[in-house]
């Protein structure tokens, strides 16, 4: 039984695009026809069609293209990273019900006259600046505002790219370097490739924020990570093989 294929038109119209768009994702090499008809026209397989939902799957989540194809080439599988999204967006929801729970209890503390216990306040300290209070070991408070803003300039994709990608390429980094791979190796510049366009995205290409926030990492990862088991240093070893990479 042969495999079913789809010229060009009849996929745009079945999946709400235009040919216009397919001819230009094929163009960038996102998504390819793996077929072409004895007069050169466009087939796409089943394969294709299923990478076409995951394209628009990932570009649902306000991605662009070349997030999106960096995710899809690289392995990652799609159905993880919204699994991944999913559970990062329910353990974001948990802290802030937590938080709000903790403020609740200070407020009502104060309106009945009791000053807060110690440990409330502390409690929502810790809940509210983590993350933040580890880079701002390293960074000023301009650095921090320029941060803020870079990160705004990312719009509604850099919850991913932060809490799924980024993480994501590291794991695959560590994973090369465990098996012994070489830094010189393509598949690890492509990583290290990409970590830096990332790196400059969040950090406008000023190098000293970046540094910054690659301090904060090596000496607080359990507050950057939300890994309560991460210890400082543990990654040393990777950074100097992502540095021999680059």
């Amino acid at each position: 039984m042969s495999e079913s294929t789809w010229k060009v038109g009849p996929l745009a119209e079945a999946s709400g695009l235009t040919v216009r768009t397919l001819h230009h994702w094929d163009t960038i090499g996102l998504l390819s026809p793996s077929r072409r008809t004895a007069g050169g026209h466009r087939a796409y397989t089943e394969s294709d069609v299923g990478r076409l939902y995951q394209v628009l799957a990932l570009r649902g989540l306000g991605l662009g293209l070349d997030t999106i194809a960096v995710c899809l080439d690289s392995g990652v599988d799609p159905a993880r990273v919204l699994r991944d999204h999913r559970e990062s967006v329910e353990a974001h929801l948990a802290a802030l019900t937590a938080l709000r729970d903790r403020l609740t209890d200070i407020e009502e503390e104060l309106a009945d006259g009791r000053p807060p216990t110690t440990s409330a306040v502390l409690d929502a300290l810790r809940a509210t600046g983590a993350a933040e209070g580890a880079v701002r070991r390293h960074l000023d408070d301009e650095q921090m505002r320029a941060l803020g803003r870079h990160g705004a300039a990312a719009g509604p994709a850099a919850h991913y790219l932060l809490e799924v990608e980024w993480p994501e390429l590291y794991r695959r980094a560590e994973e090369l370097r465990v098996a012994g791979t070489e830094p010189t190796d393509p598949r690890v510049r492509g990583l290290v490739a990409r970590m830096d366009e990332l790196s400059a995205l969040f950090g406008g290409g000023d190098r000293t924020l970046s540094a910054g926030v690659r301090a904060a990492w090596r000496e607080d990862p359990a507050a950057l990570s939300g890994d309560a088991s991460a210890r400082p240093g543990q990654w040393d070893g990777l950074m100097e093989y992502l540095e021999a990479a680059r």
